[in-house]
């Protein structure tokens, strides 16, 4: 499976895992830490570890995965 196959079963509430980015279908992780989250509405929401972003930066990978993630939500 690819980061972007496994962010699109997140978006369908499907598992997924590709390396160090996962799903559970409701939850993103990137290593362990969540960087996404699917609401009660169904909608998901991103959080950023980019840099300069609302959660503060934690490396080169996860904001690779959180920029793919917002992507693929937008």
């Amino acid at each position: 499976m690819t980061n972007l196959e496994v962010v699109k079963a997140w978006i369908n509430g499907e598992a997924g895992k590709a390396g160090n980015l996962s799903t559970d279908g409701v939850n993103l992780y990137s290593y362990e830490l969540q960087i996404g989250d699917t609401m009660l509405s169904g909608n998901k929401t991103v959080y950023d570890y980019t840099k300069g972003g609302s959660h503060g930066w934690k490396s080169q990978t996860t904001s690779k995965h959180v920029r793919l993630a917002q992507w693929l939500t937008e």
